[in-house]
């Protein structure tokens, strides 16, 4: 019998940039959670356009930025605050909840070592990369340091500081006789996952100077403001006041943290863009006090916000998707391409929004491991184990046969299924999966709302495992190198039905 194994992978190492906005707190919330399956090199405050502190001298910025949107003259600053510290107050919170979440997970981080890792970027003016800075310098130094890991660069703000490291590098470098070996690691070692290019950094330097450097546009409309717009019908709960409440913003200290409608907060004293802390008045009543109604009415007070630059780590969560490997590959933090939707749901988000109920429920998991001391009253994710590689040459007409155990720390029932994922797949024909063991097809676990804690009573297995296979025919007419991606999901029956993938890439090989 062949050993059976749950395969772990590396640890990415992630460098976290952000502007002082409301959901990029939400989105360091968020983060920490996950903080576990990182190696953290770094947070950066970093300028964007919509976000930037000045040089401290009172110098007027003349370029273009949110302020010009809104018709406004020179400023020395925008939307900064002096003494902004919103990544220290999130790993502050982090550092309440550290002992219990060591209970439930390895490898979280320790808060003090967070945050002597927390650094000012570029932040005088939108794209300024003239000069160095403690973030940019940072940057610099992991890039060129002999850890030959894969270095993510996320950023939800603007790329200055990323471009600044990187202008760095060349001009100390660019003359050596070495250059185009220390081009060449440049160039392979790093990834720039980002919201969008939020002051043109990437598209005037970065782009043109560093084209063999892997960018992946990670904007989402799922994580956003327009959450509601794009979200599956059987999600929309998820972003409502009554789940917001129950299991984020109720839960400890880093619930608490989290921005809602209605909370009356702010992230910067009168800030006429933010009117997200008002409740019980009218967008025309908000117009009226003096507010710039970018977002078109007030949404029911508890409610989710956003998180708008979440996407950007989604994909290296370690939840069995592997979509860190490729960024045609599909994950929490969508594609980089679209996904077809169900005709009900004609949406370009789709390849995003497909996964957002997986997710939340995952967050609100992890919430709880944050407050709760003893490792038996919280809930934890299958765990899926293997008795071959994920990654199979098969041959045009073979019958393949897939099979996994999965197993339930907390001794939860189990339900899978198996799917065949479309898009990133390369071979462009339907499969059929011939047949599926262990698995179910009612799928009530993805579009029921989370139950009540009265009407709860957990599913407990006598099953502490359960085999799933699943059998499908390769096509006859699949060429050479092309793919078949073939899902499996476990999900536990819990209070947050948490939910454990697995994915299998066949690659045709008829040599």
């Amino acid at each position: 019998m062949r050993k059976l194994v749950t395969e772990t992978r590396k640890k990415p190492r992630t460098v976290i940039m952000h502007d002082p906005e409301l959901d990029d707190l939400n989105t360091v919330l968020r983060y920490l959670l996950y903080s576990n399956q990182f190696e953290t090199e770094a947070f950066i405050y970093s300028s964007s356009r919509f976000h930037w502190k000045g040089d401290g001298q009172g110098t007027l910025y003349n370029g273009e930025s949110e302020h010009t949107d809104h018709g406004l003259g020179p400023r020395a600053s925008w939307r900064w605050d002096e003494k902004v510290q919103f990544i220290e107050a999130a790993i502050d919170a982090y550092a309440k909840c550290y002992p219990n979440l060591l209970i439930h997970a390895e490898g979280y981080p320790n808060p003090e070592l967070l945050r002597r890792r927390i650094y000012q970027g570029n932040v005088a003016f939108p794209g300024e990369i003239e000069y160095d800075s403690p973030g940019s310098n940072i940057i610099k130094q992991l890039i060129l340091d002999d850890n030959p890991e894969q270095l993510y660069l996320l950023t939800g703000t603007g790329q200055s500081t990323i471009g600044r490291a990187l202008k760095a590098i060349a001009a100390e470098w660019k003359e050596a006789e070495n250059w185009p070996a220390i081009y060449q690691k440049v160039s392979e070692k790093i990834i720039i996952q980002s919201f969008g290019d939020q002051d043109d950094v990437y598209r005037d330097y970065i782009a043109p100077n560093w084209p063999l450097v892997e960018f992946r546009q990670m904007a989402t409309a799922i994580w956003g403001y327009d959450a509601r717009r794009v979200a599956l019908p059987q999600d929309q709960h998820y972003l409502s006041a009554a789940w917001t409440k129950r299991y984020v913003t109720e839960v400890g200290p880093l619930g608490a943290l989290y921005h809602v409608w209605g909370d009356g907060r702010q992230m910067h004293q009168d800030d006429f863009t933010d009117f997200f802390g008002f409740k019980n008045v009218t967008i025309e009543e908000v117009i009226q006090l003096g507010y710039r109604a970018w977002y078109p009415r007030i949404e029911e007070a508890g409610s989710w916000i956003s998180e708008g630059d979440t996407s950007m780590f989604m994909n290296l969560i370690d939840n069995g998707l592997d979509a860190h490997l490729d960024a045609s590959y599909g994950g929490w933090g969508g594609r980089n391409d679209l996904d077809i939707a169900p005709d009900e749901y004609a949406s370009k988000d789709y390849a995003s929004a497909r996964w957002f109920g997986y997710a939340q429920r995952d967050f609100a998991a992890r919430l709880q491991w944050s407050v709760t001391a003893n490792y038996q009253e919280a809930n934890h994710h299958p765990k899926i184990s293997l008795a071959h590689s994920a990654q199979i040459a098969v041959s045009a007409g073979e019958t393949v046969v897939l099979t996994a155990l999965a197993e339930d720390p907390d001794g939860d029932h189990l339900t899978g299924r198996w799917w065949h994922y479309a898009e990133p797949s390369t071979y462009p024909g339907k499969i059929k999966l011939l047949e599926e063991t262990g698995a179910s097809h009612s799928n009530v676990h993805l579009n029921q709302s989370v139950v009540s804690p009265a009407s709860f009573e957990r599913q407990r297995s006598n099953q502490f495992s359960q085999n799933f296979v699943c059998k499908l025919h390769i096509p006859t007419d699949a060429e050479d190198d092309q793919t078949i991606h073939i899902i499996l999901e476990v999900t536990d029956f819990s209070e947050h039905h948490l939910t454990t993938f697995k994915r299998f890439v066949l690659t045709v090989n008829n040599k």
